[in-house]
């Protein structure tokens, strides 16, 4: 062992006088010991202590080292964990090491044999944790080229600290933003840097699929148990087992598959359309949505216990027109990436051109963004990419921002009106809810008059 922690073991056995006699083992190996006398004790335990390494005798009355095992995983996947037992089968062991033991002992074993388990069992472990380290430390210092998600603007180095300090935590997190600001993106990333990278990455948009058919994708369902249902299907919650389940546009849910979300973060299971026993899962759950929720819980559409439980950590994700300084990057970004795509020439933007993606405001954010460069690229027969090239409600606002820093010699009072309300809608974050209290009017009249200036709302 590299380190000088002293590694934690919790020994379970139903035996007192076993327990005691390994109590002294271990801890004048150097073990830091605790013991548990029973299967349904070494739960509590595992739960409390969270060992380094669990050693557990497979058979006892009440709970058996194979669900000590199951839970110490559940808890854990670093944890090596060794069975003991007196009746060893060649089936049994192969039952334990698929299960993921680290080692399965028959009784009675000499000493130095357990404690050189013990020692490789800590090696083990030790070495698992640093790999994870090493490989998230590798990940954040990337950059911008590489898994770090691109930008350098002040906002969005905020949300990726933000991201990466969450990452290898288990809580639940909202991501918040306007479509296309990246939520997808920043969830892959705190996935990614996550101890639960190695295992899957599932989502689903709650907005584009019915009630029906949203309840059978996320839990599943049984055979029979509604037309077309002809055989069981395994839900997204228990497919991304081990992994990260992100839920995009949760907001767009009904309260009835409220109910069953809530279900889930309270209890850790799911039960199946149609079924009656839950089912366990274990997933870490990132959601996402475009709307405000708060003002949906005021609206009546969103619950609130829901939506406290899903907002353990909260990430609000800038919109394009909050972080333009990003723009030339992000440019620069989708180019290398289209000509990768394309295997072809890496096309350049005209000064003009740059000139165009800056001014613009982006309602659609960074995806917008990408699209229009897409369409750019394939309208551009040579190397230098021209204003002409991009959709015209992107260069028709070059000479007409919202805010200019010279006002007109007569402006209309509409222009007044329309300029200060985009003033404060962006002094607010693009949050419309506050932006609205500010402003002293309610949200529904800043809608109206939002969608009448041509702003997406």
């Amino acid at each position: 062992m590299s380190n000088n922690r002293t590694p934690s073991v919790l020994v379970v056995d139903d035996e007192q006088g076993i327990l005691e006699s390994l109590g002294i083992l271990l801890r004048n190996a150097g073990f830091d010991t605790h013991t548990a006398r029973g299967g349904r004790e070494g739960l509590e335990r595992l739960s409390a202590i969270q060992p380094d390494i669990v050693l557990s005798d497979v058979r006892m009355p009440d709970v058996g080292g194979v669900e000590i095992l199951a839970a110490a995983r559940q808890q854990n996947a670093d944890t090596p964990v060794i069975l003991m037992t007196a009746q060893a089968t060649l089936q049994s062991a192969m039952q334990a090491v698929n299960e993921g033991a680290f080692y399965y002992i028959q009784k009675p074993f000499h000493n130095d044999e357990l404690l050189a388990i013990l020692k490789r069992a800590a090696e083990h472990r030790e070495l698992r944790v640093e790999n994870r380290s090493l490989r998230q430390e590798i990940k954040r210092r990337e950059g911008p080229t590489g898994a770090r998600p691109v930008g350098n603007s002040r906002s969005w180095l905020d949300v990726l600290r933000l991201a990466e300090t969450v990452a290898p935590t288990e809580s639940t997190v909202l991501i918040q933003g306007e479509s296309g600001t990246g939520k997808e993106v920043i969830a892959r990333y705190i996935h990614e840097l996550s101890s639960r990278a190695e295992r899957s990455f599932a989502s689903i948009n709650c907005g584009a699929l019915p009630e029906s058919l949203l309840e059978s994708e996320l839990f599943g369902h049984v055979k029979g148990s509604f037309t077309g249902a002809i055989k069981d299907k395994t839900g997204l919650f228990a497919a991304a087992a081990k992994g990260t389940f992100f839920l995009d546009e949760i907001g767009e849910t009904t309260p009835a598959t409220q109910v069953k979300l809530l279900r889930v973060l309270q209890h850790r299971e799911v039960i199946p359309v149609g079924a009656t026993d839950p089912v366990a899962i274990d997933v870490r759950l990132i959601a996402a949505t475009n709307r405000e929720l708060e003002e949906e819980i005021r609206r009546g559409a969103f619950r609130t216990d829901l939506y406290y439980r899903l907002n353990v950590i909260a990430l609000h994700l800038p919109t394009l027109r909050q972080r333009a300084d990003d723009i030339p990057l992000l440019a620069e970004h989708f180019l290398d990436r289209i000509a990768e795509l394309r295997k072809e020439e890496r096309k350049s933007l005209s000064e003009s051109t740059l000139d165009a993606l800056v001014s613009y405001l982006w309602p659609g954010n960074v995806r917008e963004l990408e699209n229009a460069l897409e369409r750019a690229v394939l309208l551009t027969p040579g190397s230098s990419i021209q204003p002409n090239a991009l959709p015209e409600r992107v260069t028709a606002r070059v000479s007409e921002p919202l805010v200019a820093d010279r006002v007109p010699a007569n402006p209309t009072l509409e222009a007044v009106e329309r300029a200060y309300i985009m003033w404060v809608l962006q002094s607010e974050g693009g949050n419309k809810s506050r932006a609205a209290e500010v402003l002293g009017i309610d949200p529904s009249t800043l809608y109206r008059k939002l969608s009448r200036y041509g702003v997406e709302t």
